[in-house]
């Protein structure tokens, strides 16, 4: 998050070095970016439920998975969130809210079918960990950074081509400058919140270890899913960061950047915890 802040003033200062005075398209940019940051953090978990066509269940609908979230959450101290089934033979989950009481859960199809009981717990812990330690409320503070980050940039790199500052060697300078930073800015922080959710993962296998008790449960259910595969259905890079595993296809261009950490290293640390410690 430091980091963050670092490269986002950089762009600001550049900005005003560039063009002088008071960079009125900037902070109208700014504002705009704000306007949508607040816009989709509110109105986000509908539209991630709402794109991947999960639906809404009573426990009628699935007494398994119901009571299994429901004394998971009683376990964490945490109230009943949603529960919603996504319609998808890959097995995964995820969660969505921006706090505890506005929270949702939503499983596969696919997870519910191969999943004995200790292995699901074990993912719907793991769900809850991201909802316990407010992970969607910061993943959505570093999208946002990220995207306001983007939209400097690509400012910076639109009005470099106009002209700025007082002389003409400055505007050599600065022009290079601001070209430079309009392509690497972005990169650095998709980079940054790439980290930032590779280690909410972490955290989220420790906070479902330690709710069940059995770290084993969720390392033999993402041992299970290493076997069969994750690549869901429809492809859906927005909300890929959000679930229990990398839904991408392995191979296509937008997984090089995985938000997710390897398989094989979370298995290795939920192995190695000692719960009773």
């Amino acid at each position: 998050m430091f980091l963050f802040v670092v490269l986002l003033t950089g762009i600001i200062w550049l900005f005003t070095k560039y063009f002088g005075g008071t960079p009125y398209v900037f902070i109208g940019g700014l504002i705009g970016a704000i306007i949508y940051v607040i816009v989709t953090y509110y109105a986000g978990s509908r539209m991630a439920l709402a794109v991947n066509s999960a639906k809404q269940i009573q426990k009628k609908d699935n007494p398994r998975l119901w009571r299994i979230i429901e004394n998971l959450a009683i376990t964490d101290g945490l109230p009943m969130p949603k529960v919603y089934i996504m319609d998808d033979p890959s097995p995964n989950a995820f969660a969505t809210g921006r706090d505890p009481k506005n929270a949702s859960v939503c499983v596969t199809s696919g997870l519910l079918e191969i999943m004995d009981d200790q292995e699901l717990q074990g993912v719907i812990a793991h769900e809850l960990g991201h909802v316990k330690n407010y992970d969607i409320r910061v993943s959505m503070v570093a999208f946002a950074l990220t995207a306001i980050i983007s939209l400097l940039a690509d400012i910076i790199l639109r009005m470099t081509f106009f002209g700025g500052g007082d002389r003409e060697e400055d505007n050599q300078i600065f022009f290079i400058l601001g070209i430079v930073a309009a392509i690497l800015a972005p990169l650095i922080a998709t980079l940054i919140q790439l980290a930032v959710s590779r280690q909410r993962e972490y955290l989220a296998d420790a906070t479902g270890a330690l709710t069940t008790r059995y770290p084993e449960g969720l390392a033999s259910a993402l041992e299970k899913i290493k076997r069969t595969g994750s690549v869901a259905k429809v492809q859906n890079t927005a909300t890929a960061h959000m679930f229990f595993v990398n839904p991408l296809k392995p191979h296509s261009l937008t997984s090089l950047f995985s938000t997710h950490p390897p398989i094989d290293d979370r298995i290795a640390r939920l192995k190695s915890m000692d719960t009773h410690a």
